[in-house]
């Protein structure tokens, strides 16, 4: 995390059992230096794609097998092509990378990817496709200029957004599907959520307005440690060093566990909070704590168990909160808002675009490429209903690791934050690879 370059991180969280025993998930979510930008655009990748016959989804024969390879062009022809070939007879190829498919820092670990036709990708015709030619346009924003993006994002220029049809038609056209698997050959992943807190507060401690968020103190270097919570809020440090007062001290803590959000001041208007950096001290799970202490259950140790808990007993708000040494400071992000908009104008991802509700994920970039669109397979948090939908990987996170592992963003809001909080499913993907 570099503060001085305009990075935001989000402490991410899925907001269930599993994520409150993990040290802080970091979410990327603010990178708008030019200079950064352009370093990342001219970043270049090293990546093997692996298969082999086991893996094709389709059995093709060897004759269709061999003039349908011939067709692709570009890099993503090369990976379908080895592919293929690979298909038909033969052992195991290893392709060159498709180069200049996404803006992705450094090397990227060796992926397994199988191409398919349109029709094999399962769901794909359930999902509206409502707002994926907008994020595929903020997309297009930071890579129309790769080679291989620039005729998909000359053409998704040109599409009206309320066309499902149309929109349906340019990614058949436009992008060959990629089944996506783990290293080790398996096909399903873990499937969490996030979203961005909406918080009431206050520019002047009044009222119900008494809990602060802090920028960084003052007289301190920016990255230097600090004491831990319980010290920190006690010591005086953090005087005069208020951002905004706030009307919950839980919703708070969650506003630092995803590391950026909103504040509806109480003259109307919004301000958008952003990270600012931590005190440098570790990370303990409020949760685990609870659930040690037989507080909560297994299945209550939830975001929304813990905000229950909290409201519940609110004199031991503040020793629970001291548990974690961790605090987490903010800074103003530049809005024009007067109004909350729904999650309309999202936070900035790590690709440095702003996030799509229910349209963005984040993802491992050492496994898939930032800005890659992808087709996502899974179910509604904690039922068996399907969520099939076109998304895109705009963000990243320190606990999102792996091939087939995405944290999905619900968008703005409480109704977002019970989704995210509740999500944890099995999922899996399909890579989409613009056609040269």
């Amino acid at each position: 995390m570099n503060v001085g370059q305009g990075r935001v991180q989000r402490w991410g969280l899925s907001g269930r059992l599993d994520d409150f025993f993990l040290p802080e998930v970091v979410q990327t979510t603010m990178k708008t230096s030019s200079a950064s930008a352009s370093k990342d655009s001219s970043a270049k990748m090293s990546i093997g794609y692996w298969s082999s016959r086991s893996d094709m989804a389709v059995s093709i024969n060897k004759e269709h097998c061999m003039s349908f390879s011939r067709r692709f062009a570009g890099w993503a022809a090369a990976a379908a092509a080895a592919v293929l070939l690979a298909a038909c007879g033969g052992s195991p190829v290893r392709t060159k990378p498709p180069t200049g498919a996404a803006i992705v820092p450094g090397q990227i670990a060796a992926t397994r990817l199988t191409p398919v036709a349109w029709q094999q990708v399962p769901g794909w015709q359930d999902d509206s496709l409502v707002g994926a030619t907008i994020a595929l346009r903020q997309n297009c924003v930071r890579l129309e200029r790769q080679p291989n993006w620039r005729r998909a994002c000359a053409a998704a220029a040109r599409l009206d957004d309320l066309d499902v049809g149309s929109a349906r038609t340019f990614f058949e056209t436009y992008f060959t599907p990629f089944q996506f698997a783990n290293n080790d050959g398996t096909l399903d992943g873990l499937v969490t959520g996030y979203y961005e807190p909406l918080l009431r507060g206050s520019r002047v401690r009044r009222g119900p307005y008494q809990y602060a968020l802090y920028r960084w103190p003052a007289g301190y270097r920016a990255g230097a440690p600090l004491p831990a919570r319980a010290q920190l809020m006690r010591s005086g440090v953090l005087n005069g060093n208020e951002l905004v007062w706030v009307d919950d001290p839980i919703e708070a803590f969650f506003l630092q566990v995803q590391g950026s959000g909103r504040v509806v001041l109480d003259d109307g208007t919004v301000m958008r909070v952003g990270y600012g950096g931590t005190n440098n001290q570790p990370y303990r799970s409020i949760g685990k704590w609870l659930l040690d202490r037989g507080e909560l259950s297994a299945g209550q140790a939830t975001m929304q168990g813990i905000k229950a808990w909290a409201r519940a007993n609110p004199a031991r708000v503040d020793a629970l909160l001291d548990t974690n040494p961790r605090f987490v400071f903010f800074r103003e992000m530049p809005s024009q808002e007067t109004v909350p908009q729904g999650g309309a104008d999202g936070p900035v991802g790590a690709l440095g675009v702003p996030l799509t509700p229910e349209r963005s994920i984040a993802v491992d970039p050492s496994s898939i490429p930032l800005g890659t669109p992808v087709f996502l397979q899974t179910t509604r948090p904690m039922t068996n209903a399907p969520l099939n939908r076109l998304v895109f990987a705009q963000d990243t996170g320190t606990a999102i690791k792996g091939g087939v592992r995405a944290d999905y963003f619900w968008g703005l809001g409480d109704d977002a934050g019970d989704q995210a909080g509740r999500m944890k499913q099995v999922g899996r993907m399909w890579l989409l690879f613009p056609n040269s």
